[in-house]
This record gives structure tokens, C-alpha cells and sequence, in this order.
């Protein structure tokens, strides 16, 4: 967007989202300086008045006070958050007793080790702020909210973690003081599924309903991963997105209203089950915004929405910003498809509505674009098989929802019957993975490229450039983009 006249008005929404931006880099920035600096109060104070100037003048001039005040805010929950971590630094490289609850579904890495993502930490009977990276001996019954009792050395932290503690020693385990409702109703539903579908399928079917990826047979997740796949198996974006279109549609000749709750019900409900994950936190956010803004007839400029949901996020886990990659290809991802994908439709095609085909062609393309500069640097590998894989299954993903979640009736009411009524699931999910080991096993599947920072900002730039070419050229509006639709 060109700004021309000064005194033109600016609606709020733009002022939003200009905050929203600079308060990822303020928190980011926040990383690298003395955490002294902004940790007063009175910057925040100072960032809310500069706001408050800019939203009340509304002129487009002012955006540069939004800026600001954006990046105050954003130095001083970064500066707040490091002062907190900075407690981490008397127990690092020495041998400690903590205790804490299991944040996550517990996965298992290449050792066979347990990996254990810790929050509500304590240590010294010092209630510490902040996630722990923690690997274990396997252990199958440590579910997420449970409590956890370890011993061991406790190391420096990495991306979001504030520390972690590798080949930690178990002293205790105890379930939850509340029980976790969400995550008991999910295991019985998948017991229920496992008794109508067999491995590998059913761990795939959970993983499309539930967003259970850490129960993939290790070969199945490693196809997966080598054919582009994963994202459809994290409780994200995909997932919710299928979901809440679902319930929308169906009630919607009800009741708008009706329509709304449902829909709105459905994403605190995924939320509940699959766990509050980078990625799914984003997912939930931006679904909850489109939702909300559809229910009053309004549109969000993609741009906008994404804005808002990165500066709340980094707002409530300054950590994000600090290195989550399933955060940051999270918001790539969704980028790709709510600005990328409807620019090259209406560049390639007009405004002729596309078909399923062409749409998730498009969008899986354009996804695809979006994370390729953060999985070079990041993981130096690409999936050179994504885009075929993609549209071979993405399609029958919605499909293959529907009918994981009726084996899974079926396993819970008539267990005698389960095998047959799941059969139809077991079909669809059996190409499915017989579809991505294929391409997985392919010797040109993956490409190794890596590539440094600079790089990845030039990439980016250059996309962007794209997009303002695009969409100079097709005048469409970005705002006629909206996910739950």
C-alpha cells in the first residue's frame, strides 16, 4: 500500500496491524539488548499513549507513532520476559531437581528417548516462568498435563525453551490435580477408532482429526515429512480450517447466530484436544478473528489479520519470536494462502471461481513458496515431490475426516462391528500412505539447500514484490479472502 496524501484518513485497523508488526520486532530486538533497558512499565505506558495519538488523529502520517509505539510495547514484554528467564541462569550446567507439568503430547526422538516439553516449572521451590526441553527414558504413560518429577543437568535453552535437561532421571509421575476432560474424551474416542482401523492408517486418521502427528509410526512421519505432508497432520490452520467451514455450512441455513456458535465451539474445542502449540494458537486466533469478523458482515484485509495475530501472540509468548519455527512457518503458511494464492488465481485466471483443483493446487503452491526460505534455513531441505503429493491428498483429506470420525463411533457403540464400519476409512487412509511413502522413496524426493539469513530477507522481499505486482495489476481485493468461508 502507497500512502499519498497526508492528511488522508487511516482507519484504525491499518494502525492495528502496523503495532501489531512492530511489536514482534520489539520483542525480537528485546532478545539481543540488556534486558534493563525497556523492562520499566513506563514504556508500555509510553507505547499506549503513542498508540492512543495515532488511532484518535487517524491520519496516515501518524502510522509512524503506531510504529513506535508498537515497538515500545513490544521492548518492553521482550525486555520483561528475558528478566524472567534470566532466572534460569543460576541453575544452568548444574545438577537439579525440577518439577513441572507436561505441556504437550509427549513424542519420541531418534534415540527412543521420550521428549517431554515441561511449563509451570519449579526448581529450588521457585516457581519459574517459561517452558523446559526435556528428554527421558521411553516412558509410554506420561501424558500431556501430567506431572513430572526429573533430576539431571540442566542446560541452556533453544528456540522458545528457556533451558533443557537431556537423559534426565524420573523420580516421580502423577496425573493432573484437574483432571484434563479434553484429553481423556480425545483418548477414548481413539480408542475407539483404533479398535475399527489398523496401524499405520488409524495413526494417519487421528492425526487428520486430531492433530495427533507424535503417534505416527516413525516411517509414516518420516514419509511424510520427506513428501511435504506434515502440515496436514499438526493440529493447525488445515485441520481447524476444514472444521470450522464444516460447522459453519451446516448450520448456517439454521441460524447465522447458530452458525457462529457452533463454529466458534468447534475451535475452542479443537483447541482443548489437540493442546495450545505455537501453530495452533496462531490457527485458533486467526480462525477466531475471520469467524468473528463474518458473523458481523465484515471483511479482514488478510494483512490486517495476520498483523494482529503475530502481535498478540508474541504478546502472550514473547518466546515465539525467539526462534519457534512451528510458529514462524505457521504464519508463513497461512500468508501464502490468504494473500499469495488469491493474487495468482486472479493473475492467472481472472475472476473465474476456481475449482477444488485449481484452489488447493493454488494454495498448496503458494503455502509451499511461503516456508521454502524458513525450511532452507532452518532445516536446509526442500520437498521436491510436495506439490504432486499435495494435490493427490489434500482433496480426500476432508473425506477421510468424516469417516475416521464414523469408525470411531462405530469402535465406541458396536466394538463387534468396528473392523467393518471402519473398512471404508482403512481404504481411503491405506492410499493415502501408501501415496506418501511412494514419493518419499523416490531418490530425487528431497533436495539439500541450505542458505543464510540475508538470503532468506531477499526471498522474502522478493515475494512481496510479486504480490504488489500482482495485485497492481489485477486490482483485487484482498479482503474478499477469508478462511471460514
Amino acid at each position: 500500500m502507497v500512502f499519498v496524501y497526508a492528511k488522508r484518513p487511516l482507519h484504525i485497523s491499518w494502525h492495528i496491524a502496523a503495532a501489531g508488526i512492530a511489536i514482534f520486532f520489539g520483542v525480537l530486538i528485546a532478545r539481543y539488548i540488556p534486558s534493563v533497558l525497556f523492562a520499566s512499565p513506563a514504556w508500555l505506558l509510553t507505547g499506549i499513549g503513542l498508540f492512543g495519538f495515532a488511532a484518535i488523529r487517524g491520519n496516515v502520517w501518524v502510522i509512524l507513532c503506531s510504529i513506535l509505539a508498537g515497538l515500545l510495547i513490544g521492548l518492553w514484554r521482550g525486555s520483561v520476559a528475558q528478566v524472567d528467564l534470566d532466572q534460569y541462569e543460576a541453575y544452568i550446567g548444574k545438577s537439579v531437581e525440577v518439577v513441572g507439568s507436561v505441556a504437550e503430547d509427549v513424542d519420541t526422538n531418534k534415540r527412543g528417548q521420550s521428549v517431554v516439553r515441561l511449563k509451570d516449572i519449579v526448581i529450588d521451590n521457585r516457581q519459574l516462568p517459561g517452558n523446559i526441553w526435556v528428554t527421558v527414558n521411553k516412558d509410554d504413560d506420561l501424558q500431556r498435563s501430567d506431572r513430572l518429577w526429573i533430576d539431571g543437568t540442566l542446560a541452556t535453552g533453544f528456540g522458545s525453551f528457556a533451558a533443557s535437561m537431556y537423559s534426565a532421571n524420573v523420580i516421580e509421575t502423577s496425573p493432573p490435580k484437574q483432571p484434563d476432560v479434553a484429553l481423556e474424551i480425545r483418548n477414548g474416542f481413539s480408542a475407539g477408532v483404533r479398535k475399527a482401523i489398523g496401524e499405520p492408517e488409524v495413526s494417519l486418521g487421528l492425526g487428520y482429526l486430531l492433530g495427533q502427528r507424535r503417534g505416527l509410526p516413525d516411517e509414516l512421519d518420516n514419509a511424510l515429512k520427506i513428501a511435504g505432508l506434515t502440515h496436514v497432520v499438526v493440529a493447525s490452520g488445515y485441520n481447524l480450517t476444514i472444521l470450522v467451514r464444516l460447522a459453519r455450512r451446516l448450520f448456517e441455513k439454521i441460524s447465522k447466530y447458530l452458525s457462529f456458535v457452533f463454529s466458534g465451539g468447534m475451535i475452542l474445542s479443537f483447541i482443548a484436544v489437540t493442546g495450545m502449540s505455537p501453530s495452533m494458537s496462531r490457527a485458533g486466533l486467526v480462525a477466531g478473528l475471520s469467524l468473528l469478523a463474518w458473523y458481523y458482515g465484515r471483511k479482514f484485509h488478510p494483512i490486517i489479520l495476520l498483523s494482529i495475530a503475530v502481535g498478540v501472540t508474541v504478546l502472550l509468548r514473547p518466546s515465539y519470536a525467539w526462534g519457534d519455527v512451528g510458529w514462524q512457518l505457521s504464519f508463513a503458511a497461512f500468508a501464502g494462502v490468504l494473500i499469495l494464492a488469491p493474487l495468482l488465481q486472479q493473475y492467472y485466471f481472472g475472476a473465474t471461481k476456481p475449482g477444488i483443483v485449481r484452489q488447493i493446487f493454488g494454495e498448496t503452491l503458494s503455502a509451499w513458496v511461503c516456508t521454502l526460505p524458513i525450511l532452507m534455513y532452518s532445516f536446509g531441505v526442500i520437498s521436491n515431490v510436495a506439490i504432486v503429493a499435495n494435490l493427490l491428498i489434500l482433496p480426500l483429506v476432508p473425506l477421510a475426516m468424516l469417516l475416521t470420525f464414523i469408525a470411531g463411533i462405530g469402535g465406541l457403540l458396536v466394538p463387534s462391528a468396528a473392523s467393518f464400519i471402519g473398512l471404508p476409512a482403512e481404504l481411503l487412509l491405506s492410499y493415502m500412505t501408501q501415496t506418501a511413502q511412494y514419493f518419499a522413496n523416490l531418490p530425487w524426493a528431497q533436495s539439500d539447500i541450505a542458505i543464510q539469513l540475508w538470503q532468506v530477507i531477499s526471498l522474502y522481499i522478493l515475494i512481496i514484490v510479486f504480490c504488489v505486482y500482482m495485485q497492481r495489476k489485477t486490482r483485487y481485493n484482498l479482503r474478499d479472502s477469508n478462511i471460514v468461508e
